[in-house]
């Protein structure tokens, strides 16, 4: 399995970005099996990462690697779009029928 580097880019501790944290983390632990390394990047102290990235909302989890690069924007609440933005909706529904 690749290794999924993830960036997730967020304003500062809010409910919101505690959120999208904690919804990212159920799936990296449920979905990713370890195989994972998660950044997680406050744009009030990292500005200048935020704009190289193009990122205009937060928060957004950026996948870097597997390619192709992928943004998904919000608290990551719908678990099905996450899957899809990974590309993990073919093995999630094989991993579990």
């Amino acid at each position: 399995m690749n290794t999924f580097r993830l960036r997730l880019y967020i304003t500062g501790r809010t409910p919101q970005s505690q959120r999208a944290i904690d919804n990212l983390r159920n799936i990296c632990e449920s979905e990713l099996s370890g195989g994972f390394e998660v950044e997680v990047i406050d744009v009030l102290e990292h500005p200048s990462l935020a704009e190289n990235e193009k990122i205009l909302a937060t928060p957004t989890l950026v996948k870097r690697l597997p390619e192709p690069v992928r943004k998904i924007i919000g608290d990551l609440s719908d678990r099905e779009k996450v899957l899809l933005g990974l590309d993990l909706e073919a093995v999630s529904r094989s991993a579990h029928p």
